[in-house]
C-alpha cells in the first residue's frame, strides 16, 4: 500500500513536471523563442522569457506600417478613400500579395484589411512610397516613430517585414507597438480582427487563426519568415480584464498559437492580487509609461474599463533604510522640468525604497518614491530624480549592465 502511494504520487509530479515544461524550456528548445505577457490596465509584466532579445520581426513589422497609416489618416493627410498609386517596386514583391500590377491604385480602405489579413508585402510597398516616397526613406520614418514610442532596440528597413539583417526587435519593443496601436487608433483597432477579405474577386482568410479560435483574443498580427520563425502579437480581453502578449520564433504556427494560448490562460490564471509587476525582479523592465497613455481617439469598440487611471502622483521621500513596514511620506509635486530613472512599481513602499536604494548604489540620483492609484489599485513607482537627460540614459545603460531594468522618464 505505501509503494503505491508513493507511485501514485511520482505519477502527478512526473505529470506536473510535463505539463509546465512547455512554459519553461521553449528558450533552450529554440534559440529564436522570445515572449512577453503584460497587463493592459498596469503595464505589469506578467511573463517574459528573452523578451529583449534581438529578434527579427516578420510581417508583424506591418503593424509599424499600419501605425503610420492610421497616423496619416488621424492628422487628414489620408481619408478611407484616397487611393494609392502601384509603382513597379511594389509590384515586384514576392508572395505573401495580392497581385497588384505597375500603374494600379489601391485605396486606403482595401489597403487596411490586405495588409492585415493577406499580410500583404507588395501593398505594404504601396503605402511605404505613398507615406515616404521611397520605401527606403519611409524604413527610417518607421525607425524614427519606434524611437518615440519608447522602441529602443528596433530598427525597420522595409514596410513588410521582409529578410532584412538589419531590421531588428524584440519582443517588449512590439508589445509596445501593439500596446500603442491600441490605445493612440483606438476607432481603428476592430480591423485586427478582421477574418476575410475581397478584392477584385478573390477572398483571402486571415493567418491569424487565434482570433477564431482562442477565447477573449479580438487581434492583432501573425508573422514568419525562416529568421525569425512563426511570430504573433496578441491582445485577449476577458471578463474586466486585457492582456497583450507577443510570442517570437515558434517551430510552427500551430506550436506557437498553442504556447501563446498557454500564456494566455496562465496569466488570466494570476488574478489581480497574484501579478507580478512591472520590474519586481532585478531582471524585469518595465514596458514604457507612454505605451499605457491613451490618444483622444474615440473608444476601442465592447469598451473595458478605462486602460489607465492614474490619480495626481503624490511625490514621496523615502527614508534611508526604512523599515519592512515603511510608509512614504507625502510632500509636494516637484514641478522642475528634470529627468528620472524609473526602477519599477511595487505593491508595498519598503520593496520600492529598497529597488530605489539598490540602483542608487550604481548611479547618481535621489531616491524617491511616488504614490500612484491605477485600476483603483495603490501602487508605489520607485525612481531617481534629479538627472539631466544625458545622465539618465547613462544611468539607465549603467543599471542594465548589473542586470537591473530601468526605464528613463520625465521626472
Amino acid at each position: 500500500m505505501f509503494t503505491l502511494k508513493r507511485a501514485v504520487r511520482k505519477g502527478f509530479l512526473v505529470l506536473a513536471v510535463l505539463l509546465f515544461l512547455p512554459l519553461v524550456n521553449q528558450a533552450q528548445a529554440n534559440p529564436r523563442y522570445s515572449s512577453i505577457v503584460i497587463d493592459a490596465d498596469t503595464g505589469a509584466v506578467l511573463h517574459e522569457s528573452n523578451a529583449d532579445a534581438s529578434r527579427y520581426p516578420a510581417s508583424l513589422t506591418k503593424m509599424m506600417t499600419l501605425y503610420m497609416l492610421f497616423e496619416a489618416i488621424e492628422q487628414r493627410k489620408m481619408t478611407l478613400d484616397t487611393r494609392m498609386q502601384v509603382s513597379a517596386h511594389a509590384a515586384s514583391m514576392p508572395q505573401t500579395n495580392i497581385g497588384l500590377r505597375m500603374g494600379d491604385s489601391i485605396s486606403v480602405r482595401e489597403a487596411i484589411p490586405a495588409l492585415i489579413v493577406r499580410s500583404a508585402n507588395d501593398v505594404a510597398a504601396v503605402v511605404a512610397e505613398a507615406l515616404g516616397s521611397s520605401e527606403a526613406n519611409f524604413g527610417r520614418m518607421m525607425t524614427d516613430k519606434a524611437r518615440k514610442l519608447g522602441m529602443h532596440s528596433t530598427t525597420f528597413r522595409n514596410a513588410s517585414g521582409l529578410p532584412n539583417g538589419e531590421q531588428k526587435t524584440t519582443a517588449r519593443d512590439l508589445v509596445t507597438l501593439s500596446t500603442r496601436l491600441m490605445k493612440d487608433f483606438s476607432k481603428h483597432y476592430h480591423y485586427f480582427s478582421t477574418q476575410s477579405f475581397s478584392y477584385k474577386g478573390t477572398t483571402y482568410n486571415s493567418h491569424n487563426r487565434m482570433v477564431r479560435n482562442t477565447p477573449g483574443v479580438d487581434g492583432l498580427k501573425t508573422g514568419f519568415i525562416r529568421a525569425s520563425g512563426f511570430n504573433v502579437a496578441t491582445s485577449s480581453r476577458r471578463g474586466d480584464r486585457r492582456v497583450i502578449a507577443v510570442v517570437m520564433g515558434g517551430q510552427t504556427a500551430a506550436a506557437r498559437d498553442q504556447h501563446m494560448a498557454q500564456l494566455l490562460d496562465r496569466s488570466f490564471n494570476q488574478g489581480h492580487t497574484t501579478q507580478r509587476l512591472a520590474s519586481n525582479t532585478s531582471n524585469t523592465r518595465a514596458v514604457p509609461v507612454a505605451a499605457l497613455k491613451t490618444s483622444t481617439s474615440t473608444p476601442v469598440p465592447k469598451p473595458s474599463p478605462v486602460l489607465e487611471k492614474i490619480s495626481v502622483p503624490v511625490v514621496t521621500r523615502p527614508i534611508v533604510q526604512p523599515a519592512v513596514n515603511a510608509r512614504p511620506q507625502k510632500v509636494a509635486m516637484l514641478e522642475n522640468d528634470t529627468w528620472a530613472v524609473q526602477i519599477g512599481s511595487y505593491h508595498e513602499p519598503a520593496r520600492a525604497h529598497a529597488q530605489a536604494q539598490a540602483a542608487a548604489r550604481w548611479v547618481p540620483g535621489e531616491v524617491m518614491v511616488t504614490e500612484v492609484e491605477i485600476s483603483n489599485r495603490k501602487l508605489y513607482r520607485a525612481r531617481l530624480v534629479g538627472l539631466h537627460e544625458s545622465q539618465a540614459r547613462t544611468a539607465c545603460q549603467n543599471l542594465a549592465r548589473q542586470g537591473m531594468g530601468c526605464l528613463v522618464v520625465r521626472s
